[in-house]
């Protein structure tokens, strides 16, 4: 099982090195076997074959997993055992699946060179750093916080090489996959889940592998910081989770969102409305004055605020909102009201949602975060992330445990379809096909859903 999920990376790496963006003066523009991979359809579909067996295999492993310590619940060290194996032949790996990485290794020299990432776009900078930078992004700024840019601005006063960069980022992710490995075990038992199985599915699936670990992303190190606010809140008391939370949203916007439980589970059962409201204001106030004290310790301010409209200039085909709204013929409009269904969501769970139980404060948090995923303007498959830690250490209903699962698989095997393809629009199709193909095996057939219930009994 650990050596079949080891040679699945492996070999998502080597199909990567193909299919992935990389700068042109990299040691892959030096290599003629890869150049000529690259450089025909051909090449480029044996590479993304490669990265679809890999996945595969990847997925195999990883349900094989679930069911071994689904049936052993002290068995915690496979789980992180697995994730630990599973992410080391996805170190020296470009980003995969996306191009963010390289964004963020050129914000990190614009920073170096004390030109505010919040002012300036990457293009300012020219030559090798920029090369592989997603072409949409060359001038716009960053909608990130201060803390990503602070350690972006440490890596590139090490280095200015882009693949060295990249690979520190990758580092800033693993350090999100650390602090859920702490995490995610704490906020199971609270519910009474398998903190083994738990784990699993948020340390070693295909989604966290594919699009945590290979896209190492911003929002894997958010993700781990709001899931220790909350087992902070719990157990230290509010004002480390509001500390900590404030800390994610210094990562990204969305981080602030734990704060929700960090009030909830802090406070004594069946709090009063005025006690509720006075623990939010409370909470809101820390969280703002650390979100506030990092920008200026960083040098950088607050002009990330002004920038968070940035990625709604793209449009998503996981953006229910933006679908609809196009069907429509009015994009504005349907993510206007879907912005408002997520507030009125997160309105209700915040008044009605019972206070001083952990298991509740962790479900209010995962229906909060879920509610402004699904319904976001903008939805890439790396969102999902945000709240997986918290539906994943819930007791949910058995159907939604396992489709829970299911989409722990699906949203890893579709990883490949990205910009990063360059138009490879019959490699778009063969992967959608396959994803369609398994999830039907998983969903449709007896002995599919019959494998996936025996986990979440």
């Amino acid at each position: 099982m650990l050596v079949r999920g080891s040679i699945g990376s492996l070999l998502v790496l080597i199909g990567g090195l193909v299919v992935s963006v990389v700068p042109e003066s990299s040691w892959v523009g030096d290599s003629a076997l890869l150049q000529s991979l690259r450089s025909g359809i051909g090449g480029r579909m044996a590479g993304l074959s490669l990265v679809m067996l890999g996945l595969g295999l990847l997925a195999h492993a990883w349900l094989g997993l679930c069911r071994s310590v689904s049936h052993d619940e002290g068995d915690l060290r496979s789980s992180r055992l697995a994730a630990v194996c599973w992410s080391v032949p996805l170190l020296l790996a470009p980003p995969l699946f996306s191009r963010d990485g390289w964004s963020y290794a050129a914000q990190g020299a614009l920073m170096r060179a004390d030109l505010s990432p919040y002012e300036h776009g990457p293009v300012i900078l020219g030559g090798p750093i920029i090369e592989a930078v997603d072409g949409r992004w060359l001038a716009t700024m960053t909608p990130y916080g201060p803390i990503p840019l602070a350690l972006g601005g440490g890596f590139a006063h090490v280095t200015t090489d882009p693949w060295l960069l990249v690979i520190a980022h990758r580092g800033v992710a693993l350090l999100g996959v650390a602090l859920l490995a702490w995490a995610v075990p704490r906020l199971a038992q609270w519910s009474g889940v398998n903190p083994a199985l738990a784990s699993a599915v948020v340390l070693a699936s295909p989604l966290m592998m594919a699009n945590g670990i290979g896209g190492l992303h911003n929002d894997l190190l958010m993700a781990g910081l709001m899931a220790v606010a909350l087992v902070l809140a719990a157990e230290h008391g509010w004002v480390w989770g509001a500390v900590v939370g404030g800390l994610a949203a210094g990562v990204k916007a969305p981080g602030g969102l734990v704060c929700l439980g960090v009030v909830l589970v802090s406070l004594p059962v069946a709090a009063s409305m005025r006690a509720r409201l006075s623990r939010f204001v409370a909470v809101a106030g820390v969280s703002s004055a650390v979100l506030w004290l990092a920008g200026v310790l960083v040098g950088t301010g607050h002009g990330w605020i002004a920038a968070l409209a940035v990625p709604g200039e793209v449009n998503t085909v996981l953006s229910i909102t933006t679908v609809v709204g196009q069907a429509w013929g009015s994009v504005t409009v349907v993510r206007l009201v879907g912005t408002v269904v997520a507030v009125a969501t997160l309105a209700w769970m915040a008044l009605r949602s019972p206070t001083g139980t952990r298991p509740a404060a962790t479900r209010a948090v995962a229906v909060a975060v879920g509610t402004v995923v699904v319904l976001g303007p903008v939805v890439h498959l790396w969102y999902f992330l945000w709240v997986l830690p918290f539906v994943a250490t819930v007791r949910w209903s058995r159907p939604v445990g396992t489709a829970v699962l299911v989409l722990a698989v699906l949203l890893g095997l579709v990883a490949p379809l990205d910009s990063s393809l360059h138009g490879a629009y019959l490699a778009i199709v063969l992967v959608t096909m396959l994803a369609a193909l398994l999830g039907a095996g998983l969903l449709l057939t007896p002995r599919g859903r019959e494998r996936l219930e025996t986990l979440t009994r």
